[in-house]
Parts: structure tokens; C-alpha cells; sequence
């Protein structure tokens, strides 16, 4: 574990990182690193748990474009006890809080100590577990992102996700209940979909055994769904598209099919739909993004949406945990970095 203590100028630990390009049990080495005093619009915390996901596979074999070459850490988010802050923070040491971490800058979560951005920091709520902490904010802020600022969906309309049962349509689907919306869960297995009816799916397909467009028109009357929230990009998604409002919205929030999806110009124009590009950065103004983070932990409170935790990993598991983020079971992969 890390020595660092709180008030110290340096904290020592270890951490998980990618030292090459390459398959996870090559590429990802767990290394001893020193953690300085946090930069302002940081904060330095203890890491208790931290969230894991597809884009880690794609960091490791170098497909992530946001990342140059290696050496850096991996783990996109985190959750743990502040031992360091900068002056004019508006966190202390011993808050407890969860975040997203400076993987970009090459500090990761899967380690004894993280650095959060502050502005993407909230403190957990009452009653949140480690596990849930840890895998909260990636999913629920990309989902913030889509359906209220990117693809906003209103009260009655009808949302579609795809790859409904993973940590990003997992977390779509309660944000999509909890903005009044009727969700249509599309996913690949009979367990899957039940696994999305009880994060509150309205509706569910099983795209392998079952005619989307067909299950479209029927569970809608005829009418179509309003938006798409879209993980997966390929077949599936050029598939949805047919079932899509004039007026519809798509939001492309991934490509864990390896491939995006096919887009006709012609019927985008004619039927007057809309394809935005979502990805979870931090509003200009910070007191804005902070009431936002303010806004999801005030629903994970209320108990209107709670982080989908599927596979719990422990810290030495990291390499093989990585490898199974390209096919990974039902729910958010969570890394149990420490103990409470």
C-alpha cells in the first residue's frame, strides 16, 4: 500500500500501468510511483475502488485517440478519501469523494493514489457502496452528456439503447427513466435483457433472435422512437436508424462493435434527423459543471439511479480484467483497489 500520508509533499504507492502497446499481460506492468502534491484543479485521493471499461482494452492495444505513447496509467475513474488538495479547493482532506481521474495527462485510477479533476469531482452520497462509487462517474456524466445536453430527451418520449446491458446503456437506461422517458433496451441474451428490466427498462429486444425493426413498430405503434443512445455503432445501429422519428436524434456515444455506424446523408436530410458526437468533457463554466455532478449524486441519493455493478476485480487481477473488457458480462466492471 501507498505511504503517503495526508499533509505530506509526496505520496509513494504502486500503480498499474501500460508500458507497451500490445495484449494486457504484456503491455500493463504494476509499477511503484510517486504521487507530488496535487496542481490546482486537483485532488489527491486514496484510492478505494475504481471503475473499469472497454476504452482500457483500447488504451492497451494504442487505439485510444486521446492518449500519445506509452508510459501511462489506466482507470478512467475512481473513488476514495482526499489526502491532498490545493489551495482554494473546495474539497478537504477526508472528504470522501468519486471522480474522474487525469488519465489524459497519463495518472490513472488503478493504483493506491489518483489524482481527480475537481471539476469532474462530487463527493458520494449517503448510502453508495465503494463498488458503486467507483464505477459512477464515466457512466452516468456520458449518459448526462447525451440526453439532456447532446440528444436531449424529454418526458414521453421513447429512447432506444443499444448495448443496453453494458455499463453505458446500463446507466442510460435509469437517466432515461429518471428524465420521464419510455426505454427500449436492445441487447444479446434472454439474461441481458432481464438484467436491464431491473434497471428499469420499459421494453427489451434480443437483436440476436429477434427483428429489431419489426419489435420497433410494434412496441411503438408505428411510430418510432425519438432518440438513440449508441454505444455500439455497426449493423445494429445502421439497423435502429430505420426506426427513427423525423425529428429523431442519435447520439454516438461509442463504437464497441469496431465498427460506426452507416450513415445515409440523404435520409438525414429528408426526415430532418440529427447525429451528434458525445463525448463526457467538462463544461467551460466549472460552477455549471459542478451543479450537474451535484444533480446526478442528488439521484443516486434519492435512489433514482445507482451504478450498474456487474464483475468486481481485485487489484491484482488488472492485466486479465483488461482482456475481458472487449466481450465483458452484464453490468459496470468495477476494481477494488482497498479496503474501506
Amino acid at each position: 500500500m501507498g505511504t503517503g500520508t495526508a499533509g505530506s509533499e509526496m505520496f509513494t504507492g504502486r500503480a498499474w500501468r501500460v508500458a507497451r502497446f500490445g495484449a494486457p499481460e504484456k503491455a500493463i506492468e504494476l509499477q511503484e510511483l510517486t504521487w507530488p502534491e496535487p496542481s490546482p484543479g486537483q485532488v489527491l485521493i486514496r484510492v478505494r475502488t475504481a471503475g473499469a471499461g472497454y476504452p482500457d482494452a483500447m488504451m492497451t492495444a494504442g487505439e485510444f485517440p486521446l492518449l500519445g505513447d506509452p508510459p501511462f496509467g489506466l482507470g478512467e475513474e475512481a473513488a476514495g478519501e482526499v489526502v491532498a488538495v490545493p489551495a482554494g479547493s473546495r474539497f478537504t482532506v477526508g472528504d470522501q469523494v468519486m471522480g474522474i481521474t487525469e488519465f489524459l495527462n497519463g495518472w490513472g485510477g488503478y493504483a493506491d493514489y489518483a489524482y481527480l479533476r475537481e471539476v469532474s469531482t462530487v463527493r458520494i452520497p449517503a448510502g453508495m457502496t465503494d463498488e458503486q462509487a467507483g464505477g459512477f462517474p464515466i457512466g452516468f456524466r456520458t449518459a448526462y452528456a447525451a440526453l439532456v445536453e447532446r440528444a436531449p430527451v424529454e418526458a414521453g418520449q421513447t429512447l432506444l439503447i443499444l448495448g443496453a446491458a453494458g455499463s453505458s446503456g446500463a446507466t442510460a437506461i435509469q437517466l432515461g427513466k429518471a428524465l420521464g422517458a419510455t426505454v427500449i433496451a436492445v441487447a444479446g441474451s434472454a439474461e441481458k435483457l432481464e438484467f436491464c428490466v431491473r434497471y428499469g427498462a420499459d421494453h427489451g429486444v434480443n437483436y440476436r433472435t429477434q427483428d429489431l425493426t419489426a419489435r420497433m413498430a410494434e412496441i411503438t405503434n408505428g411510430r418510432g422512437v425519438d432518440v438513440i443512445y449508441d454505444p455500439v455503432g455497426g449493423e445494429t445501429a445502421a439497423t435502429a436508424m430505420r426506426s427513427l422519428v423525423r425529428n429523431g436524434r442519435i447520439a454516438v456515444v461509442g463504437l464497441a462493435s469496431g465498427a460506426p455506424v452507416a450513415l445515409d446523408p440523404m435520409q438525414l436530410m429528408l426526415r430532418n434527423q440529427t447525429v451528434v458526437g458525445v463525448l463526457s468533457m467538462p463544461q467551460e463554466d466549472p460552477q455549471a459543471e459542478a451543479a450537474i455532478w451535484q444533480r446526478l449524486a442528488d439521484l443516486a441519493e434519492r435512489g433514482a439511479i445507482t451504478t450498474p455493478v456487474g464483475t468486481v476485480y481485485g487489484f491484482d487481477e488488472i492485466p486479465r480484467m483488461v482482456a475481458n473488457q472487449t466481450a465483458p458480462g452484464a453490468g459496470k466492471s468495477v476494481v477494488r483497489v482497498a479496503a474501506a
